[in-house]
């Protein structure tokens, strides 16, 4: 693995690596080296070489949202009455739990969210009582999602 300017340049064992433990990051180390044929302490030292060039950070389990009863999910677009009122409508936006993502973008929207709820009444409770009262928060553009048809990463 070479680091070229900020871009990590990885080879055939490293993406083995990678694709095994995207695909299940529980995956035992052992069975990974057996796979790819090199030992076990190899793998831990790749793993630690790809985890100190930031391109891989932990492991996570993934809680399905519609067993603790989140139905709706929404993308909503934020309108700031100015660029300035963004770092605190992001600090106010991190105090809401269903807020999942929050990002800065360009175009109409100063912001644009990802929520997600229980069904559409929970939805405009977050709207109406909580997103809209932000200072800075001018009006709101909502889209529910009705399926999220594709869920990735990027290949490696």
């Amino acid at each position: 693995m070479k680091k070229i300017k900020q871009n990590i340049e990885i080879d055939g064992i490293d993406k083995e690596i990678l694709r095994s433990l995207m695909v299940d990051a529980r995956i035992p180390i052992m069975e990974i080296a057996r796979k790819v044929g090199i030992s076990g302490a190899a793998i831990h030292q790749r793993l630690r070489k790809l985890e100190q060039s930031g391109l891989i950070s932990g492991s996570k389990f993934t809680i399905n949202p519609k067993i603790l009863g989140y139905s709706t999910m929404a993308f909503v677009g934020i309108y700031l009455d100015k660029a300035v009122s963004n770092p605190e409508a992001v600090k106010q936006l991190n105090k809401i739990p269903e807020v999942l993502e929050c990002h800065y973008t360009t175009g109409n929207w100063s912001i644009l969210i990802k929520i997600l709820c229980k069904d559409n009444e929970h939805l405009m409770f977050l709207l109406n009582k909580k997103i809209q009262s932000i200072p800075g928060v001018s009006r709101t553009e909502t889209f529910i999602s009705l399926a999220q048809q594709i869920d990735r990463q990027i290949e490696v």
